[in-house]
């Protein structure tokens, strides 16, 4: 007879605990007022336009429109990987952003990790004021600043080289250059601005632990290691999934201001063939199905990723 008991005193629980959910709800009503817009924004701008997916399986015809085009399968995506520029493509778009993730990534947190050591207040602002700066350059003139100071006629880059006794050096026009140039101008434009979520992440450090640990004689170094790192690594870890979830796409705009023919054995990447073969060339369907292909392989990567932080008690997303 207890078994039954105890079943119909769960159900009040149950109801209650809606109960109180929704009068929190209607207390709070103008909370979530303020995040309607926002939900409104991701159904109407991600949600519903994944309608469109379809056109990836299907001989997409602007006159026949997405439910009138003929129904193809996976005939795109056949094309696409047996195409010849398939593991090209694979190759230049995982090496820029392996490389991405080795240098780019951890530079900001390094930088953070010793600005925050710094105790002159003029000094400290200085510094940010110059490393955000570069932040706030459009693409297209932080390329164009690349090509003037690469240039091998006076380039101050190539000054420096002969200076020096070199050989001037088509750096914009030798494909063995452009992952470095490319990677480079991305460190120095995004390290100040990255850095701004580790050092606001170090302020919600105790500095009682620094002081507890300053009076147990440790150094800098130590107290860098054994308690800066460890208050952020959550933030870390956070992003580090979120660049892991990124990991197949690499936006196009700087890599296609950049290409030209000389180094497009090593420029051309997912993005930039995708722009070309669907907005250049008109083969919709083909470049829907190229980009679902991207998509689908950044959710797998995202999802293991988490999965290992979780295995080794990170923060995860989910």
């Amino acid at each position: 007879m207890a078994k039954p008991s105890q079943t119909v005193s769960a159900q009040p629980f149950k109801n209650n605990s809606f109960s109180y959910k929704l009068k929190k709800i209607t207390r709070n009503w103008q909370l979530y007022l303020f995040l309607l817009p926002t939900l409104a924004y991701f159904f109407i701008f991600k949600y519903i336009p994944m309608y469109g997916l379809q056109i990836a399986f299907k001989d997409f015809m602007a006159i026949h429109g997405i439910w009138g085009s003929r129904w193809v399968g996976f005939e795109h995506f056949e094309r696409f990987f047996n195409s010849y520029q398939f593991w090209n493509l694979i190759e230049n778009t995982l090496l820029i952003n392996l490389y991405q993730l080795l240098f780019s990534f951890p530079i900001p947190i390094i930088f953070a990790l010793m600005l925050n050591q710094v105790t002159h207040t003029r000094f400290k602002k200085f510094v940010q004021t110059v490393t955000y700066a570069p932040h706030f350059i459009s693409v297209v003139v932080l390329v164009g600043m690349l090509f003037i100071f690469l240039s091998p006629t006076n380039g101050f880059i190539n000054n420096l080289i002969q200076l020096f006794g070199g050989q001037p050096i088509y750096f914009m026009g030798d494909s063995e250059w452009f992952r470095t140039i490319y990677i480079g101008s991305e460190i120095w434009q995004t390290t100040g601005w990255s850095a701004i979520i580790y050092l606001a992440a170090l302020t919600s450090i105790d500095p009682q632990l620094h002081e507890a640990a300053m009076m147990d004689g440790a150094s800098k170094f130590k107290r860098i290691l054994h308690i800066d790192i460890p208050g952020i690594m959550p933030v870390i870890m956070i992003l580090l999934i979120l660049n892991i979830g990124n990991f197949v796409s690499l936006g196009f705009q700087k890599v296609l201001l950049m290409q030209n023919a000389l180094n497009i054995s090593n420029s051309e990447v997912i993005q930039t063939y995708v722009y070309k073969t669907g907005i250049i060339g008109s083969q919709f369907s083909y470049a829907a199905a190229i980009g679902l292909f991207e998509n689908v392989a950044n959710f797998i990567l995202l999802v293991m990723m988490n999965q290992f932080a979780k295995k080794i008690k990170q923060q995860s997303l989910f």
